[in-house]
């Protein structure tokens, strides 16, 4: 949520985010008007309250007939209190409403614009050239044409089962995720994270809390008859995991990795990446979560990044990373950045693992906060990224297919998998 102290004292710079993201900047001032309503009813409602209380000492030293005209008084103030006190209710919950429809304030440098105005920051690796590998015949092959070689994916069995967009790994596929995800584990853990399984049913308070049920809604998963929603990401429960706590953080930032499996109904999507196992209803993840102070999280979310990317580099996939455009930040991200490996297949970089510096957004929402070291409370930063997921195999068995359909295991997920070198049909 944003932070209404903000929104009074720098309207201006809400406004300019709200335009960079592509919102209407008209919402600041209907949120400033609906805040300034609130207030002014709050007030009212104390002042009032202050008489009744007063007038309360002055009937019970009265008696006789000033007591009950006292008493008739005091009976039409009790029913102006409960007016003004509806009038605030309504007022703040009018106010908490408008104030949730803007998005978090973006960093300084985030770039204007939609999903095609991301900023490339950086490339690391380089595709490799096939024709010069295996000669201008060789044809590459998709992750599904190799997977199913391998007998590793099979998405035919997945959509009997479950439907579009499901599959199953099994053999070298099943043992693959769960090399990937191991190393994402030892890589979170050598950074100081404790790993966690997390819940992936939540209550609407959370998953409301961290801004998933804003534009985004769509894409979640509910269980109406029990009233709660299916993850899309280990975020949403470990942000929740410290909700209306006070947290110590005079040691450094508190860390977590979550493994959890994630759910999105992948809503507007029809006809993207129909093929294999790019865009799925159901997957596994290793997501970083950092809670830090305000001052450190921009730090923070650098370090996340460069975990990020010597996962990448553990994988020996070439890949860029990019600054995401506001207007593709999402509610609660203030910055985002992007790590996309090259998928030779479709000759195109696919995102692969994200990483958004949330501020203070989710935790004001959860009621997350920090004490200072001179005794102030005050909220706190989180941040999230993805170490590793299901999709990575992707571009694991496109970047290192040999001419057989045979796949070369990467050095660094070789320990995960007894040693294995080559994954074989």
């Amino acid at each position: 949520m944003i932070d209404l102290r903000l929104l009074r004292e720098d309207p201006d710079r809400v406004r300019a985010s709200q335009v960079a993201r592509g919102d209407s900047p008209h919402l600041v001032d209907e949120v400033l008007d609906a805040d300034a309503r609130r207030r002014s009813a709050l007030t009212e409602f104390e002042m009032l309250r202050a008489e009744q209380k007063a007038h309360g000492k002055k009937v019970a030293a009265a008696q006789g007939e000033e007591k009950q005209a006292l008493l008739a008084h005091g009976k039409r103030l009790a029913e102006q209190v409960k007016a003004l006190q509806a009038d605030a209710d309504t007022a703040e919950q009018k106010a908490t409403e408008l104030s949730r429809r803007i998005g978090n304030v973006i960093e300084d440098g985030v770039p204007a614009g939609g999903e095609e105005d991301y900023v490339v920051l950086e490339h690391v690796g380089t595709p490799r050239d096939f024709a010069a590998e295996f000669g201008p015949e060789f044809t590459v092959r998709d992750h599904l044409s190799l997977g199913e070689g391998l007998k590793a994916i099979d998405t035919e069995r997945g959509a009997k089962v479950s439907g579009a967009r499901f599959y199953y790994l099994t053999g070298l596929g099943a043992r693959l995720e769960l090399a990937l995800l191991n190393a994402a584990v030892d890589k979170a853990l050598s950074a100081g994270f404790t790993p966690v399984i997390t819940p992936t049913l939540v209550k609407p308070e959370v998953m409301a809390g961290t801004g998933f049920l804003g534009s985004h809604a769509d894409e979640v998963y509910r269980l109406e008859a029990d009233d709660l929603y299916l993850v899309g990401t280990s975020e949403v429960a470990l942000a929740g995991y410290h909700s209306g706590e006070i947290l110590d953080l005079s040691s450094g930032p508190k860390r977590y990795a979550g493994w959890s499996a994630c759910y999105r109904r992948e809503a507007g999507s029809y006809g993207k990446d129909t093929r294999g196992i790019i865009r799925v209803h159901q997957f596994h993840k290793v997501e970083a979560f950092s809670y830090t102070t305000v001052e450190d999280a921009a730090d923070e979310h650098r370090r996340i990044l460069g975990w990020e990317k010597e996962m990448l580099e553990l994988v020996e996939l070439p890949f860029r990373v990019i600054d995401t455009a506001a207007g593709d930040l999402g509610s609660s991200a203030a910055r985002k950045f992007d790590c996309e490996a090259w998928l030779p297949s479709q000759q195109r970089w696919l995102e692969l693992s994200s990483t958004s510096n949330c501020t203070t957004f989710q935790a004001r929402r959860l009621g997350v906060r920090e004490r200072t070291a001179d005794g102030q409370v005050r909220t706190v930063a989180t941040l999230n990224g993805t170490l590793a997921t299901t999709r990575w195999i992707v571009a694991i068995l496109e970047n290192h297919q040999q001419a057989d359909g045979s796949v070369r295991v990467p050095e660094g997920l070789r320990p995960y998998l007894g040693g294995l070198e080559v994954l074989e049909p």
